[in-house]
């Protein structure tokens, strides 16, 4: 049994939560106690840095949160990469694909007739909200009316769902993997300019002074393991149904 509980700290949003249980399913399977943390993207990797948590599930490297590892990177072991995650503005699929293919499309006279101008998007920490800024002066969003709002996920979430309800025309600022995609035919929209970051690697990041705690052959197996996006978004749809049948 290990000598001190394993504290594993994941970014405050469903689908790190559903990687995170199945992090700590492999410890808890060497006799490790789990102490379990949330937080937003910015304090989660503050927490790691000054060792608060032993263990982040999981960061978006390189691109998303690699400017949250800088300074520390070397105290700190990149375990395994458990999926390939990207960021994407979305639209559902029975917005048609000869109206918008790309975000460019967006600022087309037909499109603007229809399109609600106003984006939901998720935390300011969050790389898809990060990304925005850029995206408004590549394509030139802006003078079309077009506003970035950030918030709650489930402000996103909620917003791209009614919207759905009603067959309205919308833009999510969304990434895979995400239970909106078990559940939603939901287009990406091309990004021809590259503004969305591209396809980083989602990585379970160890602090060095842990490792001997958590041992070599929980670390071994850990190393070998792999969830992917579709995963990922399944386990994240099963822990949401899970929680409102608990009522949480």
């Amino acid at each position: 049994m290990a000598n001190q509980p394993i504290r594993v700290g994941h970014i405050d949003l469903g689908f790190h939560d559903a990687s995170a249980w199945e992090v700590e399913r492999i410890l808890a399977e060497y006799g490790h106690a789990i102490e379990r943390s949330a937080a937003p993207h910015e304090e989660m990797f503050r927490r790691l840095r000054r060792g608060d948590v032993d263990v982040l599930v999981s960061a978006w490297l390189p691109n998303s949160h690699g400017e949250y590892l800088a300074g520390f990177e070397h105290e700190v072991t990149k375990v395994t990469v458990l999926y390939e995650p990207y960021c994407i503005w979305g639209v559902p699929d029975y917005v048609p694909i000869d109206s918008v293919a790309e975000i460019g499309d967006l600022t087309a006279p037909a499109t603007l007739d229809r399109m609600d101008r106003l984006i939901q998007g998720i935390t300011p920490g969050a790389g898809i909200s990060r990304f925005w800024a850029t995206a408004v002066q590549e394509y030139g969003l802006d003078h079309y009316g077009y506003q970035f709002q950030t918030g709650t996920a489930e402000q996103c979430i909620g917003r791209f769902v009614d919207a759905v309800a009603e067959r309205r025309w919308v833009v999510i600022p969304l990434w895979h993997p995400q239970w909106l995609h078990h559940r939603y035919r939901i287009r990406a929209l091309r990004d021809p300019n590259g503004v969305l970051g591209g396809r980083d690697q989602a990585t379970l990041l160890v602090r060095k002074d842990a490792e001997e705690n958590i041992g070599r052959a929980a670390l071994g197996e850990l190393r070998e393991f792999h969830l992917g996006n579709t995963r990922v978004s399944e386990l994240d749809d099963r822990l949401l149904r899970a929680s409102s049948v608990l009522g949480r």
